[in-house]
């Protein structure tokens, strides 16, 4: 959440010539709201299932770059098959930036009740583990997307 990844995924996207594809705008598509609304009226677990089924059926697709969100490494089955068919990269940044990046914006239903930064700081715990299993973790802090792409690209090309 807030670490860059549709400004990064699609300007990777665009400099490997590959289609971008935001996970949560299929979801959106597929269910017929915002992931916010999903969120509200089924829920997160309902939500956390449509994840699974739609990374499963992108993933079969060749020549993209995803975005997922961050909670999609919540689940092992959705790691397995990240690691297995893609290149899978974390973004990171500190909580604070986090925070700041995140703003007051009520789009992020993760951050609806409570102390937006002790959720945070809840959430980053709660995945750090999951988040290890990348093959690249950058940490978007005090980069620009540009850079960002440029240390993907370059770790990318040396793998393949």
């Amino acid at each position: 959440m807030a670490v860059g990844k549709s400004a990064v995924g699609r300007t990777l996207a665009r400099k490997l010539g590959r289609r971008f594809v935001d996970l949560d705008k299929i979801i959106e598509k597929s269910e017929g709201m915002k992931v916010k609304d999903i969120f509200s009226r089924k829920g997160e677990s309902y939500f956390r299932r449509a994840e699974k089924q739609a990374l499963a059926e992108v993933l079969f697709q060749e020549e993209q770059v995803i975005a997922t969100g961050g909670g999609v490494v919540i689940d092992e089955e959705n790691i397995r098959l990240l690691r297995e068919k893609s290149f899978l990269v974390c973004l990171t940044a500190a909580p604070e930036v986090l925070l700041r990046r995140a703003g007051k914006s009520r789009q992020r239903p993760l951050l609806e009740s409570g102390d937006r930064s002790q959720r945070i700081g809840e959430l980053l715990a709660q995945r750090e583990k999951n988040y290890a299993h990348a093959h690249l973790a950058v940490d978007t802090s005090d980069l620009t997307v540009e850079q960002v792409v440029e240390r993907i690209i370059e770790r990318f090309t040396a793998g393949n």
